[in-house]
């Protein structure tokens, strides 16, 4: 069944199998990534796994998957977040035909995986139901929606709007099967970045994603309406554009050998950056790669998936510069049912009943090893330390009389879990309970007026350490002389 599932695709997707040496010359791509330099520095990359046991599938509807065992799921989670980084969960299949229940499936989602310091990027599938179908004044609204419900959680990074736009024949897993799906992208993208301006969610990053890949012709035409149907205020409008590539699986549909899959991944980068030139989408617009993967399904096994796994990821790692790649999501943590035969039921780190398969623990380290250090954009959180106390003067100078408070605060304070407080090399208080405020300094200081220092190492809830210091000056203690 497995072997008749791959065999479809393939025929499905012969276009670009049969043509791929007449593609258009500027859009080949890099063919071996042994003869392309690997441009040094660039940021570290920011992981992250797709966490639902739901997939969609080629051509069938997906049979229905195992139910999640939410303390198994969450522990296994957990093992695969890095110490000091982010980790970016990719939320997929909120229909736009599921109206009000979709929003309140993934909004609970949201909240849940937020709240224990993760990222969250939601895939905004077009989707629509028959009385919605080409409707784009109603589907701008519903991304309209999206923004405002979801940019008002704290530790949503990212909304992808739409799937796949350039894959036609798979209704379940992609969108251009639907009418109107290419303008359903544009405008999305459009209307979404221009919500989140309006309403000041400058972290809330908009994209799009494009899967590696069909025919020539077919993929000359899907980038080339994106610039005819969106122009200059299309390209404005992007934050990011997505990459979904999964070489030995569906392009190209089988590898002779480990090499093959890291040339596999300079090829799907490559030509990512190349068709986006069609559109104009600058340079500086950053690649994810949204989805990667490697099933299991029958005649495949749990050892080659974990050193296809290494060979992807560490060619993704060392061209990331050359190709301006900063995001990698693995496709995805569990499978959905690993009794099944279906291609992209069994795709996942570990199985549906949450054994560990070998990819798991390669997938661990690498994500422990090359992943950026930070909050959850990657950068430095926005944190600082706030001493609080009652003033007095000491020869002109401000001064504090009485107790000393040490408050964390900044825009990103509710990502901080813990904080050790130090004045001077001694530890003073700890807190954890937000908000992260102890007092630190209780003494009558004599003598003159001086300076103390405190220093607050805080635990993010991605696991990240950041270290806030502060200067305050006593007052000297006021000396009564007796008569």
């Amino acid at each position: 069944m497995a072997v008749l599932a791959a065999t479809a695709f393939v025929l499905c997707a012969s276009p670009a199998a049969a043509q791929s040496d007449a593609s258009p010359p500027a859009c080949v791509g890099d063919t071996e990534a042994g003869s392309v330099p690997q441009i040094p520095g660039g940021q570290r990359l920011r992981f992250g796994v797709t966490p639902g046991v739901e997939t969609g599938q080629i051509g069938t509807a997906p049979a229905a998957a195992v139910p999640e065992d939410r303390p198994r799921h969450d522990a296994a989670l957990a093992e695969l977040r890095p110490r000091s980084g982010p980790f970016v969960l990719r939320l997929n299949r909120f229909f736009w035909s599921d109206r009000e229940a979709g929003f309140n499936r993934f909004l609970a989602l949201a909240h849940r995986y937020t709240r224990a310091g993760y990222g969250v990027e939601l895939q905004v599938r077009y989707h629509p139901d028959s009385a919605q179908e080409g409707d784009i004044a109603a589907w701008t609204a519903h991304v309209r929606e999206v923004v405002r419900r979801f940019g008002a959680i704290r530790g949503v990074v990212a909304l992808q709007i739409a799937n796949e736009v350039n894959i036609a024949f798979s209704r379940d897993s992609s969108d251009a099967a639907y009418r109107g799906a290419r303008e359903a992208l544009v405008q999305g993208v459009i209307a979404a970045k221009d919500e989140a301006r309006r309403r000041g969610l400058r972290g809330l990053e908009i994209g799009f994603n494009w899967a590696y890949r069909l025919d020539p012709a077919t993929e000359t035409s899907f980038w080339s309406a994106l610039r005819d149907r969106g122009g200059a205020a299309f390209a404005r409008s992007l934050d990011w554009i997505g990459l979904d590539a999964y070489p030995g699986t569906i392009f190209p549909p089988a590898e002779s050998d480990l090499d093959g899959y890291r040339d596999g991944m300079v090829n799907a980068m490559s030509a990512i950056r190349c068709y986006a030139k069609l559109p104009g989408i600058s340079r500086s617009v950053p690649v994810k790669v949204e989805e990667n993967g490697w099933p299991t399904f029958l005649g495949r096994s749990y050892a080659t998936q974990a050193a296809v796994l290494e060979r992807m990821v560490r060619a993704v790692h060392d061209f990331r510069a050359t190709y301006g790649v900063t995001d990698y999501r693995w496709f995805n943590l569990r499978d959905s049912d690993t009794a099944s035969q279906q291609v992209f039921q069994r795709a996942g780190l570990i199985e549906s009943d949450y054994d560990r398969k070998p990819a798991f623990g390669v997938y661990e380290r690498l994500v422990e090893r090359l992943s950026i250090r930070g909050g959850l954009s990657g950068a430095r959180p926005r944190l600082s330390l706030r001493a609080r106390y009652r003033r007095g003067r000491w020869r002109g100078r401000s001064c504090a009389r009485g107790p000393v408070r040490a408050t964390v605060t900044g825009a990103d304070r509710r990502l901080a879990r813990r904080a050790d407080f130090r004045r001077g090399r001694r530890r003073v208080a700890r807190d954890t309970r937000p908000p992260l405020s102890r007092i630190i300094d209780r003494r009558r200081h004599r003598g003159r007026s001086h300076r103390h220092a405190v220093v607050a190492k805080v635990r993010l809830a991605d696991g990240g350490l950041v270290r806030l210091r502060r200067v305050y000056r006593v007052c000297a203690a006021r000396v009564r002389v007796r008569p």
